[in-house]
This record gives C-alpha cells, structure tokens and sequence, in this order.
C-alpha cells in the first residue's frame, strides 16, 4: 500500500510489553498440553535467523522472511484474486495492476461514479483476533494465555505462514510483500543518521523497541515453553519484524464491527492519497467490506483510498512513504518546547506540568495553518513571571487539554513573549533541519553492493523528503510568528507615538 504524489501515533496501547519483568496479568498459566500427532506440523525453509532463547532479541535487519513475494509481484497477486473468488468474493469492477504510485494497485475496469460501493469482501475472508488457526493447538495456547489482538495477529500471520499450502490463507500469504515497507526495517545506525533533525526519530526508537521487547515477552513466556508448538526456528525475531510490518501498514479498524481491527485481502491492495476521504468499514446491508468513493474514476484510472488524516512522518512510521512536499494536507511536525530551568519559577512551573500529566519538555502539533491552543497555554506558562504563581495552574490546565472546554487563554501582557518564545524555538528546530540537509548534499558512502547502495539511497531519499516537508512547516510558522510579532510590535509604537504627540500638544 503506498500514496498517491499527486496529492500511535504510537502503538496500540494492548500491544506495549509489560515495563517489569513479572508476567502481565492478563496472561494466565495452564496445564502443559502434549503435541498431539493429529496436531499440524510446520513445512518451512529457513532462512531467518532463530533468535537466542537467552539473549534479548535486538538483532538487525538481515535476509527476509522464507514466504510472500517481491512488493511488485503481480503473479502471486493474481493466484490471490482466483483464490478470493473461489471462496465468495463477487464479481469486482477493479483490477490489480502495476501502477505508478506503489508498485501495485487497484484501478477501475469501468467508469465508477461518485459516491459507489466497491469491493464487497465478506466477512469470512477478514483475518482478526476470531478468525480460526490452522493449528489450533497454537491458538489455544495463545488464547488462553489473553495475548492482546496485535501480538496474537503477529503471530497468526507466522503460524499460517509456516504452513505454506496447508494454510487457507497461503494465497494471500503469498502475496504479501516479502519485506513490508517500514522502519522497522531500517537499523539503528541509518536512523539515527538519516532521522537525526527529525521527531520521528524517536518515535522509530520506541516503535521497534516495543516489537522487540514484545516478541521477547512472548518468547519467554509461551513460545519456550511449548517448543513443539512454537519452534525456534519459525518463531524468531525477523519474521516477527514481517508480521508487525504487515500489521502496521495493511491492519484497519472497522467501526462498525465493533472497531475490530482486521486484515483484508483485496482490500489492502488499495494505495492512499490524501485528496480523499473513502475508507474502509464493514457494510451491514451487503454483508461485506466496501468503501463509497468520494469522486468518480475512468476505466484503468487508480482508485485510492485514504489511511487516515497522517502527517508525512507517521506515513513514513507506518507505510513506509513520504508525500511529495506540498500535497499532504493533513502534515505536521512534533514542535518540542520545554521550560527553562533557570527560571527562578521552574519548580512550581514544573509542578503543575506534572499535576496535569505533563513534562518539562512536550511536543505539540505544527500545521502549515497553525499551532494548537494546547501549545500557546505552554508557551504562557514558560513566560509567565513569579508575579502570576496564581495563574500556573490554569495554563497547565490549558496545556495539558483537560479542561470542559477549551477556550482560548487571554493574557494579553504575555502575548508578545510567548510567540517570541515559540518563534526562537521555531528557528532552532530550522538550524537542526538546514544542517542535516546541507550535510546529506554532499555525502557520498561507499556500499558493499548494488542493492545495499540501492537500498542506501532510498533510505537518504525518504528521510531528505521528510525533512524538507517537515521543514517547510517551520518556515511557515516562522513567516507568521515574524509577521504577529511585526504588527504586535508597530502598535505598540503607534500607541507611543500617539501618546507623546499627544503629550506635546498639551504642552503646548
């Protein structure tokens, strides 16, 4: 799934791996079960690495998963669209093509008018947490011990997979991307020097050290103890870095079967433009998965879908793309201000941050067409002299969005500082920006091969275009906050002026 040109967030709280190490409390121990010779047996060929049953799984990227297919792949695609028909999906008025915006993608056979339902996928051809495993001594396991959808869906994928025909789901196993586009394929080295002006960085961090320490939770509590189950050799990191890959770019929310997440073939062979607003959900009068378009397509036109209202860095978190800079009307930057702790104030500044959840340091959302009011309530508070204590909590409140309401705060007496503050802050983060990219100009690495420099420059690129779209946003708010601060400042001296021309009259 990728996005059209022309145009969570953090994990899943369920997902997170338990912070201590003792066994969460949702997991609940069970008599051992014997493997039984009716149970389903794994046919696979190795070609991950098994990760230690001793040490932490922290390894990088390395040679791929031992199923799925090249991301451009149309043969196994087309294997996948008999299959889906076969097993109950109508008749389709789209077709899966090569396309130049994702490699792959659906596109309409005939005309398709504005506000049409296309695709109709029944329910029985979803993958989620209910769908039934080919092994069911895996899933038994699994569900007795409550492990959490995403975790659960991460590991159904590898069980399925591991079976190779002897899963329903080979087909569509079959077609999906060998190696998903997502950071959670990139290695801590190219992060930290392709993501170093970005927030994102952080957010990549903490992304793949959670599918980490979840795959160990997992490994540690279940996987060693049925090892004829789960075998080392299936169960290993990379292909958890697979399945949480697929997860993130192609898993969905469908409110209207209770806001189930699920995994739709076909479906998520759709690629996302943020011109519009069609997205997915289950359709109660058809019985199936359908999204309405939102504008018409010409025959052999690509149909899009959108995958939410995302900045630029939260596609790329997830999907593995950037938007051409300019086209994404929903891209943001994380703007991180802090307080100053030389104030003479910060201990009760500090107080009633975290009287209100937060910290000395916050990020807060930067749009083209602004900043929230959550932000300006900060910069209040970082401003704000020892003389206005009593007004502490308030702005904390106003920061932290936890107030009925959320009114904007008037202190006009601080105005003027506080966008002075969130200007110089603006203009630090666009130093840290120009200095990343006038250094990655000039760059040149020397690659062991022509996929790894292949790979490299792919890398370099995505990041470059991340910055220059996240960058542009700064120098938008910098060209407002210049110009607020320019008017602010003028009155003021017309009211001086105004006033001394005043006072000489009477003198006079």
């Amino acid at each position: 799934m990728a996005t059209s040109t022309t145009t969570t967030t953090a994990l899943h709280p369920q997902f997170r791996p338990p912070s201590h190490p003792r066994a969460p409390r949702q997991l609940r121990p069970f008599l051992s079960s014997s493997s039984s010779s009716s149970s389903v047996r794994p046919r696979f060929s190795v070609r991950a690495a098994a990760a230690s049953a001793s040490a932490p799984a922290q390894r990088e990227a390395v040679a791929g998963v031992p199923w799925g297919c090249e991301i451009e792949s149309l043969e196994s695609a087309a294997s996948l669209e008999r299959w889906l028909t076969a097993s109950g999906l109508p008749e389709q008025r789209l077709a899966l093509e090569k396309v130049d915006i994702g490699e792959r993608g659906l596109v309409a056979l005939k005309n398709v008018r504005n506000g049409e339902k296309l695709l109709f996928v029944p329910p029985t051809l979803v993958i989620t947490a209910d769908s039934e495993w080919s092994n069911r001594e895996v899933g038994d396991v699994m569900k007795r011990y409550s492990v959490p959808d995403w975790p659960l869906l991460a590991t159904y994928l590898i069980s399925e997979a591991s079976l190779e025909g002897s899963s329903r789901w080979s087909s569509y196993i079959d077609a999906l991307p060998r190696q998903p586009y997502s950071l959670l394929y990139w290695t801590r080295t190219e992060i930290d020097a392709y993501l170093a002006a970005s927030p994102i960085r952080e957010r990549a961090i903490s992304r793949i050290s959670d599918v980490i320490g979840t795959y160990n939770d997992l490994r540690d509590r279940i996987f060693s103890k049925y090892p004829d189950l789960f075998p080392e050799k299936v169960y290993t990191m990379e292909n958890f870095r697979w399945s949480f890959g697929i997860l993130f770019s192609r898993l969905v929310r469908l409110e209207s079967m209770d806001g189930k997440v699920a995994l739709v073939p076909w479906a998520d062979m759709l690629n996302h433009s943020p011109e519009v607003d069609a997205f997915l959900d289950y359709d109660k009068s058809s019985q199936g998965i359908v999204f309405t378009t939102d504008r018409s397509y010409q025959p052999g036109e690509q149909v899009f879908i959108s995958y939410g209202k995302k900045s630029s860095g939260e596609l790329l978190l997830s999907y593995g793309f950037v938007p051409k800079e300019g086209t994404n009307p929903n891209d943001s930057v994380e703007f991180l201000v802090s307080l100053n702790k030389s104030d003479e104030c910060y201990k009760e500044k500090l107080q009633a941050l975290k009287k209100h959840g937060l910290s000395e340091s916050e990020s807060f959302p930067l749009r083209v067409t602004g900043w929230p009011v959550e932000l300006m309530a900060y910069a209040f508070l970082v401003v704000s002299p020892p003389e206005m204590i009593q007004c502490f909590e308030e702005m904390a409140v106003a920061a932290s969005n936890k107030g009925s309401s959320k009114p904007a705060l008037n202190y006009p007496e601080l105005d003027e500082e506080a966008l002075q503050f969130i200007l110089d802050c603006c203009e630090s983060s666009i130093k840290k920006y120009t200095k990343y990219l006038e250094g990655a100009k000039g760059s040149a690495e020397v690659s062991i091969n022509t996929k790894q420099a292949n790979r490299t420059l792919l890398l370099k690129q995505l990041a470059r275009d991340l910055c220059i779209s996240e960058r542009r946003i700064l120098y938008r708010s910098q060209y407002i906050l210049r110009r607020r601060l320019r008017d602010m400042r003028a009155g003021g001296e017309l009211k001086a002026l105004s006033l001394f021309t005043g006072l000489r009259n009477l003198f006079k």
